[in-house]
């Protein structure tokens, strides 16, 4: 295993590990189910300074599901740089669609 790991220049770990499972793990082929995309962008719209475990209780999902529904979506927040500190308010950006 050393000899292996040395040649290759990684760890003996990672040598071990793959021979313990050979077959790469596989990933999810299709999208989430339960969130509706469209009510999701337009709670977004209805409520921009939400967070996410609020925008979960109102669709009824999981704020991980949240999470990884709004990269699929490419939301970003941004803090408004105008107003003090203790004044800003995230503001939630939608990409355009082309």
């Amino acid at each position: 295993m050393a000899q292996v790991a040395k040649r290759f220049g990684i760890g003996v770990a990672s040598v071990m590990r793959w021979i313990k499972t050979p077959d790469p793990k596989t990933t999810r082929n299709k999208p989430a189910t339960k969130i509706n995309m469209e009510m999701l962008a337009q709670d977004i719209k209805n409520y921009p300074d939400a967070y996410q475990y609020e925008r979960a209780k109102r669709l009824g999902v999981s704020k991980q599901g949240i999470n990884h529904a709004l990269k699929r979506l490419g939301v970003t927040y941004k803090k408004k740089p105008v107003s003090p500190q203790s004044q800003r308010k995230r503001a939630a950006y939608l990409p355009a669609k082309n």
